[in-house]
């Protein structure tokens, strides 16, 4: 977004005039970092509320026989972006997906901390936008 931009130039210039020497750097697997982070988390919330089975943990819903006991309390205990990302986890850490996803996000994840290691040992900050566009107006 050009307001973004404009923000992001305007705080490094604000720095620069400060006394700061303001350089751009480029870090291109900085944009495999989101990807990554998606099957990762999705991963590691399915390995995590697995426990979340209406026996031990989570809510327990009443039925006749275990196998409905563990559906219904799975369906009525956990919300509908929560399953999603379980079901998304669960499938990355399958057996014949585990390495093209699960292991794969975990290079690209080291590729992306190295590559922040190595700008961070030479420069003392990194001036970058949260989101690239500006928030939407409340209401």
């Amino acid at each position: 977004d050009a307001g973004v931009i404009s923000s992001i130039r305007s705080a490094a210039s604000h720095l620069e005039q400060l006394g700061s020497v303001v350089e751009e750097v480029s870090m291109p697997s900085f944009s495999l970092g989101l990807p990554a982070y998606y099957i990762l988390a999705s991963s590691e919330a399915s390995s995590n509320l697995s426990r979340y089975d209406g026996i031990r943990y989570g809510q327990q819903v009443s039925a006749d026989d275990l196998n409905e006991m563990y559906g219904d309390s799975r369906a009525n205990g956990l919300g509908h972006e929560v399953k999603m990302r379980i079901l998304m986890g669960t499938y990355a850490l399958s057996a014949g997906y585990y390495d093209a996803y699960y292991k794969r996000a975990q290079q690209v994840r080291t590729l992306v901390k190295k590559s922040f290691e190595e700008a961070l040992g030479k420069y003392d900050i990194l001036i970058s936008p949260a989101a690239p566009s500006a928030a939407y107006k409340i209401g």
